[in-house]
């Protein structure tokens, strides 16, 4: 990889990052339903011609804002069960309640990535089929987890 080529990603990755940065902003001042391209860019400073190539559309964000709440969600509920697991003691029962406390204690602090999640659709869009795995996470984590308890 050419010295080009590496700051050419790096400079994608903070300008996609600072994007989702300004659309989960925008989530919580208006909602999904009116999350807009042109309003993310505007608040960016950047041609809405210029986020379209990040984004082709308010669905592709989205669908990345989804993504990543999904898999910050499935995050803190893996380290939760893998801490409440290494505890002396450990059970399925407490495991489960460690993950369910952890999906809580995120949702409480990430309310408007839990609504895009778990609330309201927005109107128009509809998941494709890449938020599948991201959104299976803490769900496949607690079937684990009632499987080691149907074992024990």
């Amino acid at each position: 990889m050419s010295p080009t080529e590496g700051v050419r990603a790096r400079a994608r990755r903070e300008i996609t990052a600072a994007i989702k940065d300004e659309a989960r902003r925008r989530l919580e001042d208006e909602g999904a339903a009116k999350l807009s391209l042109r309003a993310v860019a505007r608040e960016l400073g950047m041609a809405s011609s210029a986020v379209y190539r990040y984004f082709p559309s308010r669905d592709d964000l989205l669908t990345a804002l989804i993504v990543d709440a999904y898999d910050s969600l499935g995050a803190a509920a893996e380290g939760a069960e893998a801490e409440a697991a290494a505890a002396p003691g450990a059970t399925p029962l407490s495991r489960w309640v460690a993950v369910c406390e952890a999906v809580r204690r995120w949702a409480l602090a990430h309310p408007h990535e839990y609504a895009l999640i778990y609330g309201t659709p927005v109107p128009g869009y509809r998941a494709p089929e890449t938020t599948v795995p991201a959104a299976s996470r803490v769900g496949l984590l607690l079937i684990g987890v009632a499987r080691d308890a149907h074992r024990g």
